[in-house]
């Protein structure tokens, strides 16, 4: 079988995904220099370097990104598996006749809750367009604050509005570089991005949890020193970045069997309704 989507993953890094090709040679994982990955601990601030990461249990918070991005993962039966204090992840990942399919199991105790995302950042142009179904409830978070149609509310982790424009922000496009820096969270499941001739899908199922899909549009608007360009498509459980905002039905949950199961699907043909 030909392979459309070929993936290289660093085990040692994080299980970090460092490579998402096409057969026709089209990389679209964006990465960047930063050496001091190598030596990331538990505990530390997040190194981005780009690529796909694995973020449970948030994204935002502590810990910075998540618990898994800096630990080794071993090779186990087929599977990449990773142990943290409190859960033990493994995730198959297997080729398709159109693309590729990861399929997770989370082992914890009953009830613990957490927030997932495969924190894809993608290699794109100016002229690349997320596709989502038209009207998906939309999450902003703070820092879009000064891009909005209205006063941001007192207090709040968050404001909603619907796809394509929430709140008078139109964030179905990436454009040039403009110096901001936005993320939001989208009631979807599902998120097609076309790049000129090229597609990518990005899907997500899991039963009985809280499925979305995270965007993060950066057009050099972050960090604040030494801000860089950096886009990513994020299939999510949860609807929040951070654990510690979330509230009834804001985040996964592990059931009494002790498992959370899910599955992400990337095709190069768009699957968006």
């Amino acid at each position: 079988m030909t392979v459309p989507l070929d993936i290289v993953i660093d085990r040692t890094h994080g299980g970090r995904w460092t490579s998402l090709r096409t057969t026709a040679g089209r990389e679209w994982l964006w990465r960047r220099e930063a050496p001091e990955r190598e030596k990331a601990a538990p505990g530390d601030a997040f190194v981005d370097a780009g690529g796909l990461e694995e973020c449970i249990p948030t994204v935002r918070g502590a810990p910075d990104h998540g618990d898994a991005w800096s630990r080794p993962w071993t090779r186990e039966g087929g599977a990449d598996v990773v142990r943290c204090e409190r859960f033990t992840l493994a995730r198959t990942v297997r080729a398709t006749i159109d693309g590729a399919v990861a399929d997770y199991v989370l082992t914890a105790d009953a009830g613990f809750r957490f927030v997932w995302a495969a924190h894809a950042l993608l290699d794109l142009s100016d002229r690349a367009r997320p596709h989502i179904r038209e009207g998906a409830r939309t999450r902003l978070f703070p820092e879009a604050a000064r891009l909005l149609d209205r006063a941001w509310p007192d207090g709040a982790s968050w404001v909603e509005g619907d796809w394509p424009e929430p709140c008078g922000l139109r964030l179905d496009r990436f454009g040039p570089d403009d110096g901001t820096a936005v993320g939001a969270v989208v009631d979807a499941s599902d998120c097609c991005v076309h790049d000129r001739a090229d597609t990518l899908s990005l899907g997500l199922e899991s039963d009985g949890q809280p499925v979305s899909i995270a965007l993060w549009r950066n057009l050099g608007g972050f960090p604040d020193r030494h801000p860089y360009r950096s886009t990513g498509v994020e299939p999510m459980l949860g609807r929040v970045f951070d654990l510690a905002e979330a509230g009834p039905g804001d985040a996964a949950r592990v059931p009494a069997s002790g498992e959370a199961r899910w599955r992400l699907t990337l095709t190069t043909n768009c699957r968006c309704a």
